[in-house]
Formats: C-alpha cells, sequence, structure tokens
C-alpha cells in the first residue's frame, strides 16, 4: 500500500491585522517531501502520529509536505496557491497511491478561497480521482462544511481542548486508513451545523458545559455505534459564511445511525446553550486579586492571544499594570509583549542599559497607540526553544529576537514574532520561572492551563481588547450567516 501524507495548518482570523505569507509558515515548519519523514522529530502532533502507525504497518509512506502557521489573517493568494500547488504537483509524480492522509486545520481561509481546507480536499479529490480513500484530521476550532464532505472522504477531529492529542489523532486517521484499505470499514459522514457561536474559553473537553456532550460521543464510539465523533465548537473570530458550532459523527456504512447520532450530540449542545457563557473578569479585577491574594495567581489575556491570531502587541495588560503601580509590588509578574522593533532597540543598548522605549501597537495600529516606558535591559536571546508541556510537545517555537525588560517587578517578555503562547518554555527560555512570580499573563484562552494548572493557585480570565475577544456578543459580524446565538435570538432542531 502506498500512502500519501501531507500536513497543511493555519487558523485564520478574519479581524488579525496580519497577513499570513510563506514567512509566517517558515517560522514554524514547512518541510518538502522527505524532509517531513525526519524533519519534525518527536513533536507530537499529526504527522509524527501518522507515520508511526504507517511504519508498523505495511504501507510506504508517500510524503508531500509539511507546514504550520501561527494563527493570523488570510493567507496571501500566492502562498496558500503555492502550498497546495506544491502538495499537488508532489502528488502528481508520486502516481497512483492507494489512499492519502491530510492533516488540515479546518479554519484556514485564503484572500479568494474563505474555505480553504475544504478547497484543498476538493482539488486533492480531482487529482486522486473517485476510488481513492482521502483522511483528513482537523483541529476542534475548525469551521466544518459541507464541501469538505468529499465522496470517499472520511474526516475526524481532536477529542481534547486544550490540545492534548494531536499526535493520537493522527494515529487515529491513519488506523482508520489501513482498516479502510483493508476492506474492514466503509466510513459514512454526517455533518451537523448549529446557529451558535461559543468562546474558546468554556469549550473545554476536561469541564464545563460541553464535557457532557463530550462523554456522550465518547460513550457512542466505546459501543461501536459509530466510529469517531467529533465536535466542532468552531474559534469564532471567522467572519465567513459558514460560521457555526458543527458536529460530525464517522460511522461504518450505516447512514441512518451516522445522522442520528450527530442529531443527537447537536440537540445535547443546543439544550445546553446557555450555559456557554464565558467567565471575564475586568483586567483591573484580576490584578486585584492577584496582588492581594497568596501564591501564583495565572491570568488569560483572552482579547490579544495569538494562538487565535491577535498580533500580542496590545498595551491593553501592561498599561493596567503600570496604572496600578504593580511595579512595586514585592513580588515578580510576568507578562509578554510583540514588539520587534523594542527588541531591536533593547538590544542595541545592550543588557544592563536602562533608557525610555515606545513600545505597543506597531501592527495592530488601528487598535491603540503606543506607550512610552523607562526599562532596564535584563536579557537577551534569540527566542528560540522547543516546547515542554503536555500538548505540542517538542515543537519548535521561533519569536525571534527577545528582550526581558524590567520596570521594578515587572519582567516584561518581548518578542518580535507573535507564537502560541501554550507552553511555560516562553518564559522558561528567557530565563524566567513562572512558578517563582506572583502574577503572571498568559496570551491564551484556555491551552495554557494545561502547562500553568499544576503550579497556578488560581487561574482568571481578563476581559481584555483585541481580535480575539472572549465575549461573543461584542463580535461585529457582517458575513456570517443570521440568526447566531447568542448575538440573536435562533432556533434549531434536528432534521
Amino acid at each position: 500500500m502506498r500512502i500519501a501524507v501531507a500536513q497543511l495548518i493555519q487558523e485564520t482570523n478574519t479581524y488579525s491585522p496580519i497577513p499570513t505569507t510563506l514567512e509566517t509558515f517558515k517560522r514554524y515548519f514547512y518541510l518538502h517531501g522527505e524532509e517531513m519523514l525526519t524533519g519534525l522529530g518527536d513533536q507530537r502532533i499529526e504527522t509524527p502520529g501518522m507515520l508511526s502507525v504507517l511504519r508498523s504497518s505495511n504501507a510506504q509512506v508517500v510524503p508531500l509536505i509539511a507546514a504550520s502557521a501561527c494563527a493570523s489573517g488570510a493567507l496571501t493568494k500566492d502562498t496558500y496557491e503555492t502550498l497546495v500547488g506544491e502538495l499537488l504537483e508532489r502528488l502528481k509524480a508520486a502516481g497512483k497511491v492507494d489512499g492519502v492522509l491530510l492533516a488540515l486545520h479546518g479554519a484556514m481561509a485564503a484572500e479568494h478561497e474563505d474555505d480553504a481546507d475544504g478547497a484543498t480536499i476538493e482539488r486533492v479529490r480531482k487529482l486522486v480521482g473517485p476510488d481513492v480513500p482521502i483522511g483528513v484530521s482537523f483541529d476542534l476550532h475548525g469551521l466544518m462544511t459541507k464541501r469538505m464532505l468529499q465522496p470517499n472522504t472520511f474526516l475526524l477531529g481532536y477529542k481534547e481542548y486544550p490540545h492534548i492529542d494531536m499526535f493520537e489523532t493522527g494515529e487515529r486517521l491513519a488506523r482508520l486508513m489501513l482498516d479502510v484499505l483493508a476492506g474492514k470499514r466503509k466510513p459514512v459522514m454526517s455533518l451537523v451545523k448549529l446557529p451558535l457561536l461559543v468562546s474558546p474559553m468554556v469549550t473545554r473537553t476536561t469541564d464545563g458545559p460541553l464535557r457532557p456532550v463530550v462523554e456522550r460521543a465518547r460513550q457512542m464510539e466505546a459501543e461501536g455505534r459509530v466510529l469517531h465523533a467529533s465536535l466542532f465548537p468552531v474559534q469564532p473570530w471567522l467572519d465567513l459564511p459558514d460560521l457555526g458550532f458543527g458536529v460530525l459523527v464517522c460511522a461504518d456504512r450505516d447512514q441512518k445511525a451516522c445522522d442520528a447520532a450527530a442529531n443527537e450530540l447537536a440537540s445535547m449542545v443546543w439544550t445546553r446553550r446557555d450555559e456557554f457563557e464565558a467567565n471575564l473578569l475586568p483586567l483591573e479585577k484580576t490584578i486585584d486579586i492577584a496582588m492581594n491574594s497568596p501564591g501564583v495567581t495565572v491570568v488569560g489575556d483572552s482579547g490579544d492571544t495569538p494562538t487565535g491570531g491577535s498580533a500580542a502587541d496590545s498595551t491593553a495588560v501592561l498599561s493596567g499594570l503600570l496604572k496600578k503601580g504593580a511595579g512595586k509590588w514585592d513580588r515578580p509578574i510576568y507578562l509578554s509583549f510583540c514588539d520587534a522593533e523594542v527588541a531591536k532597540e533593547a538590544a542595541a543598548a545592550g543588557i544592563g542599559a536602562t533608557r525610555k522605549f515606545r513600545i505597543g501597537h506597531k501592527v495592530s495600529v488601528d487598535a491603540g497607540k503606543p506607550i512610552e516606558i523607562t526599562a532596564r535591559v535584563v536579557t537577551l536571546s534569540e527566542g528560540v526553544y522547543a516546547q515542554r508541556d503536555k500538548g505540542a510537545k517538542g515543537m519548535r517555537i521561533d519569536n525571534g529576537l527577545t528582550a526581558v525588560l524590567a520596570i521594578g517587578a515587572l519582567r516584561v517578555a518581548v518578542r518580535s514574532h507573535p507564537a502560541m503562547e501554550w507552553d511555560t518554555g516562553m518564559y522558561h527560555s528567557v530565563g524566567l520561572d513562572p512558578a517563582e512570580a506572583g502574577l503572571v499573563f498568559v496570551k491564551s484562552p484556555s491551552h495554557f492551563r494545561v502547562a500553568y494548572g499544576p503550579f497556578a493557585d488560581r487561574i482568571l480570565m481578563a476581559d481584555t481588547p483585541g481580535p480575539t475577544l472572549g465575549n461573543m456578543r461584542s463580535l461585529v459580524l457582517k458575513r456570517a450567516p443570521r440568526p447566531l446565538y447568542p448575538l440573536d435570538k435562533a432556533t434549531w432542531s434536528p432534521a
């Protein structure tokens, strides 16, 4: 068996001020052909999971491309066509294949193509013809569309959020492909969409309103009623025509059972729609709680999340801390920032130097203005590290030139590129141990809980502004379908 494998992952935020280019991918990884067989090392992500299963079978791997990028704005047309063009050219050059495995995100959009992931699946299907099975994995924040339901194509998503099962998702996809090629399985799919938007802060699979639905999905799988039941709360910062919560079920041959399972899970979600209310606190209150509480307080900066597509250059948190006089606190306070200009100025000044900086809103220029600070340069680094905590452990992160600036008790890690903040490695890599701080800010809606939860005495979410805001009622939508709950009164019933 010859099975082609490719990964092409990016999460688009239509409110992001940052276009996605090839350079955005190269800062994470962009591997070609044989490079992807070893180039991902021991990263706990989808493609290595697929490869581990295929290598243990008699399958021959046909490597195409493996590319991943930080969440940001839509891909430029040239970027999308270059990536997909290479994937298709390598697939065409490979000759006959028995199956194709794709690791996609599900929420990728391009300048010329709203449903970029759907277009990729469609183009692969057209190239290989109707008889070659295609298996696709998605992030559970993907935006599911009917276009993705191509003939002889099976789809499944992560089971966990925070994302700790990316590698295992790749394994599940590859195992199902082997079963399909052996004639043991014949997958059928069912997709149900709900007119519902929920914040990623309240769609954890570990607790909260989604947990009972997750448990029912796992029960269906254990009973053999379905092969895979996937929930797609979707990341909500996508002002696109197909926006909405998705339930995607894969069953073996029985379309009626597949449809019934999808409708049952969707009904459970819809019944709980009023429970998906993000527990956001005013920024000032989170600071007050931290400064008047023992132990370590970790605060999620909900509006300025680079894994959701922000520029990570909002001054909201830094300004709030300075107004509270937090620099005079007797315990350290850590926060991150993205400002390539300030990082460069700090490097020119050198470690130990104290000077003034104009920081913030160099990219998100329409969202605010820079503020002036006086700070001491504490450390300088290249900003490259491997993630250390559960989830995407081993993934290489490139923050670019990074400077730690001190303003009294404040330690501001100023990097050059926006990148995911799931992992404590972001701080450890610049000499800061979050477990020793009194207050730590992280630009992440939920995933940071995996890494910071073990030592945090409390975790709070701040209602901060930005392109990843957590209050769904504040979203401004122009292209999304309406009505959408909770922005509007909406109704839904099973088909």
